[in-house]
């Protein structure tokens, strides 16, 4: 790598990224090629990143194979990272940041490269104390869960949050964000099981397989109900979620299996319920920025933690193709591609 330049002339560096050509019939299609081209800044205000880190999200494999209708061919994929900037604005080069995105990977080329341009207000510097592999898992799972508790309004103190699917990568990023902000936690499980994340309080567990899931947050909360149900799984606890908010309620909704669901709209208006509906790939590079920039003091401060990068969840560019698999397999760990070396 050579030495970066002023911010008044543009370096070029030969990179290295993941290419789809073309949409994959199924997620064991998904083989992405190994490309490499030349890369710089073609736009004022934008910033060449060196990436250390890309974390591999389900999106990121369901856009391979062709489910997300705007997604682009051919395309670079992925859409968190973290690295250094090497090009762009003099008080950015040399600093190590993180970011996302709902259209990096998506509409446009994305993280799964040793490089990649992006607009200078889409890289957040990266909390001492959190690692370039961690930073890179942080993105999608935290801005969505964030995204979800703003758009309801954030949880305060003396709130309940109750987190549908609460062990999967978002629900264990809305557990925390709910207990840093003071909120308590209560999280449903498929199986017997305990929390398997981090919190700043106790996480209460019910399990849908043997407990009634309203009745019980009914119970934990003296027959109020939830102030915040956040559902990350979709229909299958669509109505435990409707039964267990209290009045004014908000249920929170990123996901659906098979879309369709039995709404009871007296229970819905007689509760002055409130419905919020998730999509953060209608987020722009900056706007998801913006979000990750919100939790940052949390990170700085210890009351949120990226999530633990286990060492054989961590692969290389032209491995991609199995860690695309592990993402969409039974793996919980978060997955990365580490694409130094590659260029």
């Amino acid at each position: 790598m050579t030495a970066a330049l002023s911010s008044h002339s543009r370096m070029a560096v030969d990179a290295t990224s993941l290419r789809l050509h073309e949409k994959a019939a199924d997620a064991a299609s998904v083989k992405p090629a190994v490309e490499r081209f030349s890369l710089g800044i073609q736009r004022p205000g934008d910033v060449l990143v060196e990436i250390a880190a890309a974390g591999v999200n389900p999106s990121d494999v369901k856009a391979a194979m062709g489910l997300m209708p705007y997604a682009v061919f051919p395309r670079t994929p992925g859409r968190d990272f973290a690295g250094t900037v090497v090009d762009g604005p003099a008080d950015l080069v040399g600093k190590q940041v993180f970011g996302s995105s709902g259209d990096l990977g998506i509409r446009r080329d994305g993280t799964h490269a040793t490089h990649l341009t992006v607009e200078a207000d889409a890289v957040v510097e990266k909390p001492d104390g959190v690692t370039l592999e961690e930073a890179a898992g942080i993105g999608v799972p935290f801005v969505t869960a964030l995204e979800g508790l703003r758009r309801a309004g954030m949880p305060k103190a003396g709130d309940t949050v109750l987190v549908l699917g609460v062990n999967g990568k978002v629900g264990q990023a809305a557990v925390q964000i709910a207990t840093w902000r003071g909120a308590r936690a209560i999280g449903v499980v498929r199986r017997a099981e305990a929390y398997q994340g981090h919190a700043t309080s106790a996480v209460e567990i019910v399990d849908s397989a043997s407990e009634d899931v309203a009745a019980r947050v009914l119970e934990l909360t003296g027959g109020k109900g939830a102030d915040i149900v956040y559902n990350t799984v979709g229909e299958p606890y669509y109505a435990a979620g409707a039964k267990s908010l209290a009045k004014l309620g908000r249920q929170i909704f990123i996901a659906s299996v098979f879309k369709p669901v039995e709404f009871d709209i007296f229970a819905f208006y007689r509760g002055r319920h409130t419905y919020v509906g998730i999509d953060t790939l209608a987020l722009s590079s900056v706007e998801t920025a913006d979000l990750l920039r919100e939790l940052v003091p949390g990170f700085a401060g210890g009351d949120l933690r990226p999530f633990p990068i286990q060492a054989d969840s961590v692969y290389r560019l032209e491995d991609a193709a199995e860690a695309y698999r592990t993402v969409l397999g039974s793996s919980r760990d978060r997955v990365i591609l580490r694409p130094a070396g590659e260029g």
